[in-house]
């Protein structure tokens, strides 16, 4: 991975702590209020749903770039080394046909959206379902690289394992085993 994608990625790890981190805080003093004051403040409320919407956006970005996301592993594991090398292929051409689906989708909406504004803060409302551009986006290029790493057979075995349910450990530690889907690393 080069350095550039380390400090982006780190860079969206941080945005996700801090988007964690402010719509709690929202959540929280909105709560405090109406149990003290009968009253909260409804730009708190707006803004920790547009968080939300965004953490959960960019963070499928995250979690598809460490695949972490859900898998059927215990379907992959019956495969072979061909055979999982296959099924990663299908699999990363479905995701790219739905990543492209996202993104022309969102595309087409955001004029709609960019005529709209939020009630309470009066954010266009583009900011808020814009987002769906960069998570596309962002699948897009990772899984074009995946596919031309499988096609060009730079695929690593880690790979070829995780995508099993054989799990490295994600730091590179030097005592990491691989773990099966299910099973817990000690």
């Amino acid at each position: 991975m080069t350095r550039v994608s380390r400090f982006f990625f780190r860079f969206l790890d941080i945005l996700l702590a801090l988007l964690l981190s402010a719509m709690a805080l929202m959540v929280f003093v909105n709560v405090v209020m109406r149990y003290t004051m009968n009253s909260g403040l409804p730009l708190s409320d707006e803004l920790s749903r547009f968080a939300f919407v965004w953490l959960t956006f960019i963070g499928a970005v995250v979690v598809y770039h460490h695949r972490q996301h859900m898998g059927m592993e215990t379907v992959v594991a019956q495969f072979g080394h061909r055979g999982r090398l296959v099924l990663m292929g299908m699999s990363d051409v479905l995701i790219l046909g739905c990543a492209i689906v996202l993104t022309h989708g969102t595309w087409k909406q955001l004029p709609i959206n960019a005529s709209m504004s939020a009630p309470v803060s009066g954010l266009s409302m583009a900011w808020v379902y814009g987002i769906g551009l960069f998570t596309g986006a962002g699948i897009i290029v990772i899984t074009l690289e995946r596919l031309y790493r499988l096609v060009t057979g730079r695929i690593t075995e880690a790979e070829i394992r995780g995508f099993g349910g054989e799990m490295e450990d994600l730091y590179g530690t030097a005592e990491s085993k691989p773990v099966k889907a299910g099973e817990r690393a000690e």
